[in-house]
């Protein structure tokens, strides 16, 4: 087989002062693995043996900010509270010693359950009390829940740069809080919350950036995460067209994000093929292309099998997708990969790619979640 030329994966960028020495990122990936809440040493091992093995930026796994209810596991991190942020400034610490990069995701899952049946102390809550179309779960936030959460989630930046993280992301997709407010079948207020249309119901995500931008200042990187599928719906789509998404993003652009995380289930899939074709630009060129901000992909890279498809029983094996993620970066249709469950099962994926040893690498299997190695 013909050795595929690897070298656009390892051009370094900069996000504004920030320089990263390649363009791959460790996509965020919940592993319920913080005893109460608290990230240990073995959760900073884990982080520092990526940023060992050459990633050039690491997302940590959903972190959750300080709300009732704001996380579906018993054992998912917080991103508040003096044990929690100190056993964070122990990761963020382990990380740069090793050289790397590394931001904190940070998440409020809304009305999404967990896959253990745990339920938090508090009840769960979210824009209308939806999970999905037609299925109630939980209570409505008021303005107050509304307007603490937005405090919640400004706090969790601020802490970020404190404690000497290089970026902040905030959790927009995959049918969680943030997304439930944007996606018409979980958002039915009749307030200002709520609306007829994404661009009225992107309110709350816009003064959820516009404070965390407050919080951190102007130059330090702020990324959001976005997604048009839903946990709760695969083929749900929030922008319809090209002309949609470049609204849509505006908003968002204008509340200060400097980074679009563009989650797709397989990354090499256009977002309007019926616009530009087959072979036509996926959701994080899209974003580019319209914006002219930095953008991520992400969704099976190396492997065959999507995620969530994982838990289904699908049996997940490495098939080679770097040909195209080289076209298209190459071609710069975006600017960064995140990779997830290859890195997962495989701390040195980066080396390997970069001295072509992907014969040694590991195929995911769903036992892989159950490790942090």
């Amino acid at each position: 087989m013909e050795k595929i030329d690897v070298t656009p994966l390892f051009q370094p960028i900069s996000i504004g002062a920030l320089e990263l020495k390649n363009r791959v990122v460790m996509a965020p990936m919940t592993r319920n693995m913080a005893p109460s809440g608290i990230p240990t040493q073995a959760n900073a091992d884990y982080y520092q043996r990526r940023a060992q093995g050459g990633v050039g930026l690491i997302l940590s796994e959903g972190t959750v900010i300080g709300r009732p209810a704001s996380r579906n596991e018993p054992n998912i991190p917080f991103f508040y509270g003096e044990s929690a942020l100190k056993g964070w400034k122990n990761v963020v610490d382990s990380i740069h010693a090793a050289g790397g990069r590394m931001g904190p995701q940070i998440w409020h899952v809304g009305l999404v359950p967990g896959q253990g049946g745990w339920v938090p102390e508090a009840e769960v809550e979210g824009p209308s009390g939806l999970f999905a179309p037609g299925q109630p779960r939980g209570r409505v936030m008021s303005e107050a829940d509304v307007a603490d959460t937005i405090g919640a989630f400004a706090q969790a930046a601020a802490d970020a740069k404190r404690l000497g993280f290089d970026v902040v992301e905030i959790h927009g997709a995959h049918g969680y809080l943030i997304d439930e407010f944007f996606w018409e079948s979980t958002n039915v207020r009749d307030d200002k919350w709520g609306g007829k249309n994404l661009l009225e119901r992107s309110r709350f995500a816009a003064e959820v950036i516009q404070a965390t931008r407050k919080a951190v200042g102007p130059d330090f990187p702020l990324f959001i995460r976005l997604s048009q599928w839903k946990q709760q719906d695969y083929h749900a789509r929030l922008a319809e067209t090209p002309a949609d998404l470049e609204a849509w993003l505006k908003v968002l652009v204008d509340a200060g994000v400097d980074v679009f995380h563009c989650s797709q289930r397989r990354f090499w899939e256009p977002e309007f093929p019926e616009v530009d074709g087959d072979n036509g630009l996926n959701f994080a060129g899209w974003a580019k292309k319209l914006t002219g901000k930095t953008t991520i992909s992400v969704g099976s890279v190396d492997l065959n099998v999507d995620f969530l498809s994982s838990f289904g029983g699908k049996t997940t094996e490495r098939v080679s997708t770097i040909d195209k993620l080289m076209t298209r970066l190459d071609r710069n249709e975006f600017d960064l990969i995140a990779v997830g469950r290859a890195l997962l099962s495989n701390p040195q994926w980066v080396e390997a790619m970069k001295t072509d040893t992907t014969d040694q690498l590991r195929s995911f299997n769903i036992s892989h979640l159950a490790e942090l190695r």
